[in-house]
């Protein structure tokens, strides 16, 4: 049973039907927030706490998030959290009424730094929708493509926006007791990133100035450079299309490739040695930080990396070619594969608007889908996005984000989840540089500059931030080498004489058809869902890593992935007044799920008039 929640079920024959006597099947009781409000306010007013303040929006191009808390300094733990987006930006409005081929286009602008995986996951919906199969070179290409984005995206993660956190700088700030640790702990994987101790590598990490940093910065550039060798400029390119990509591809082509990817196989190789070292250096001078940023690993991921003998768009066999994916699609509840077909992903997917800027829509136009699976009025087939502006209210609504759920659970979304889902599936056909084990992922790296090298990530007991974290480092070398064997199919194919990159389609002026691309981003699960009728977009939803992982409560009261995490973790900071608290715990909760949008965090201290205000640079286009 793959269901829990949700009212389907499954005959003998692995037929989907909406369970029988249920007189409102998709019915839900919405929990009153008021209550655990007014719990809190005589809390605070017992205790002297300060009162609720207004949050200005941070709004810079990706959008914005504010994340309020108020924290026990006392008893050192969280007592309450509220995730917001702060701003509206209704790509599915500009998009209703548009020629499909126009989506391609307007969607990549709703990121700057991964235009490139909206552009492409549009393709795919359009995709599905009229029944357009690119062929086997365009095919990798374009996973050549998403590959090289992953690799711009996870050193700019890692490096520059969540490892400043652990650099001597802020460590010596928030925990200064562990510089002197820092610097005695000899580091153990020196023979490979060179780092003597574990102060060394705190002070590579220092923003701005720092060599791990600057390299970093560096190394983005190495992977944009080989980026718009195929895809021609970036952000935001325009050689992605359905049917596959707008660009000739040849041997030099690649050539100039490979040229910049092999860079990736020492920086992988590096990377995961100076993350492993640095996060047990953590764990060894304080287990509670793997309490920091924990939550049940309930997790879900499109998968992505189409393989060229199985892709063909279609819905029909989606399940299929999604599993033959060199990263599994699926569902993790609690760390347990229960699903890996898109069908069913697809299929548990709601939205709800009860604690967001939105109005309720009524029509549930789309009842099942093509296999018959049944479909949820608030399925993003059905849904219809309604701006409903308001005041702020931590009893009602306070989010421009909306609540995705699967079988009524929240999701976390994170470029680990791919990672996480592939190895524990063990769906992923057999490849020459992956091998999944069901608790691992080994990952063979061939010799550049260094030995070649088999790494291994290991399913962690505590799913936390420095573990999101640390599969992050390890997501280098996996994307690294899903690149190189792609890179070789390609390689062969040409030789082969099949250069086609694309597949000629044209718009039907009549009919309605529907599709849905599922592709991810740098930071985790990305979908597009469509619908075409009479030749122009008649619905069009969008649901990003953010979307699910900034999340309001549900209508049932359940917090978000941000919202739970940071509840769930102690505050380890050294301060001597409240005044000198920072909420570096809260911050490296946060950032490890890479929110690829602008943040500022309000912390409010209670027995005090304290607000700690930190602004979270949590996407490129916001580096100052």
């Amino acid at each position: 049973m793959c269901f829990k929640n949700l009212p389907i079920a499954f005959d003998d024959q692995g037929n989907a039907y909406l369970k029988e006597d249920i007189a409102n099947p998709y019915e839900y009781k919405v929990v009153d927030l008021g209550q655990e409000q007014d719990k809190l306010h005589s809390l605070m007013e017992k205790n002297g706490f300060i009162k609720n303040v207004d949050y200005d929006p941070v709004t810079r191009v990706a959008g914005a998030l504010a994340f309020h808390s108020v924290v026990d300094l006392k008893e050192k733990k969280v007592l309450s959290t509220n995730s917001m987006a702060t701003l509206f930006r209704g790509y599915e409005i500009i998009l209703k009424g548009r020629d499909p081929r126009d989506a391609a286009y307007i969607s990549s602008r709703a990121c700057g730094v991964c235009g490139g995986v909206h552009a492409t996951t549009s393709a795919l919906a359009i995709e599905m929708a009229l029944g357009i199969k690119p062929p086997p070179l365009g095919v990798v290409m374009r996973n050549i493509l998403l590959a090289i984005e992953y690799l711009y995206d996870h050193p700019l993660h890692l490096f520059l926006l969540a490892g400043p956190d652990y650099s001597e700088e802020l460590v010596a700030a928030t925990n200064p007791e562990l510089i002197s640790k820092a610097a005695s702990s000899k580091c153990k994987n020196k023979d490979v990133h060179g780092y003597d101790t574990i102060l060394d590598i705190m002070k590579d990490l220092n923003p701005l100035k720092g060599k791990l940093y600057l390299e970093a910065l560096s190394m983005t550039r190495v992977a944009r450079e080989a980026y718009v060798q195929i895809g021609g400029k970036y952000p935001h390119p325009q050689s992605v299309v359905p049917g596959g990509i707008s660009v000739t591809v040849t041997m030099t082509t690649l050539n100039e490739v490979y040229t910049r990817l092999i860079k990736f196989f020492d920086y992988g190789k590096k990377t995961t040695g100076i993350w492993d070292d640095v996060f047990d250096f953590f764990y060894e001078q304080d287990e509670r930080y793997q309490q920091c940023g924990v939550r049940p690993a309930t997790m879900a991921d499109t998968g992505v990396w189409d393989r060229p003998d199985f892709y063909d768009a279609s819905f029909e066999n989606c399940d299929k070619w999604g599993e033959a994916r060199w990263s599994t699609p699926g569902i993790l509840v609690d760390g347990e594969v229960v699903t890996t077909k898109l069908s069913e992903l697809n299929a548990g997917l709601e939205e709800f608007v009860e604690h967001s800027y939105y109005e309720k829509w009524q029509e549930h136009k789309f009842k099942t889908d093509d296999k018959g699976l049944p479909l949820s009025p608030n399925h993003p087939w059905n849904k219809d996005t309604i701006p409903k502006p308001g005041k702020q209210s931590w009893r009602d609504r306070y989010s421009w984000d909306t609540c995705p759920t699967w079988d009524r659970l929240p999701m976390e979304a994170g470029a680990y989840s791919r990672m996480y889902l592939t190895a524990k599936a063990q769906k992923a056909p057999e490849s020459k540089y992956l091998e999944n084990t069901g608790h691992s992922m080994k990952i063979h790296v061939p010799k550049y500059n260094l030995p070649a090298a088999d790494l291994e990530w290991k399913i962690p007991t505590h799913w936390n931030a420095f573990e999101r974290n640390r599969a992050r480092a390890y997501c280098i070398p996996y994307s690294a080498m899903v690149a190189l064997e792609n890179w070789e199919i390609a390689q062969q194919l040409i030789r082969n004489g099949e250069t086609a990159v694309s597949t000629p389609f044209e718009i039907p002026k009549k009919g309605l058809y529907k599709g849905f691309g599922a592709w991810g981003a740098g930071r985790g699960f990305l979908t597009h869902h469509l619908i075409v009728e009479n030749g122009l977009i008649q619905n069009y939803q969008i649901l990003t890593p953010s979307t699910l992982n900034a999340a309001p409560r549900t209508p049932w009261g359940a917090p978000g992935p941000y919202e739970e995490a940071v509840m769930n973790t102690p505050i380890l900071e050294k301060f001597d007044t409240p005044e000198d608290y920072k909420g570096i715990d809260i911050l490296r909760a946060i950032r490890s799920f890479d929110p690829c949008m602008p943040c500022t965090t309000h912390i409010m201290a209670k027995d005090t008039n304290h607000v700690v205000t930190r602004e979270v640079t949590t996407c490129a286009c916001g580096i100052e």
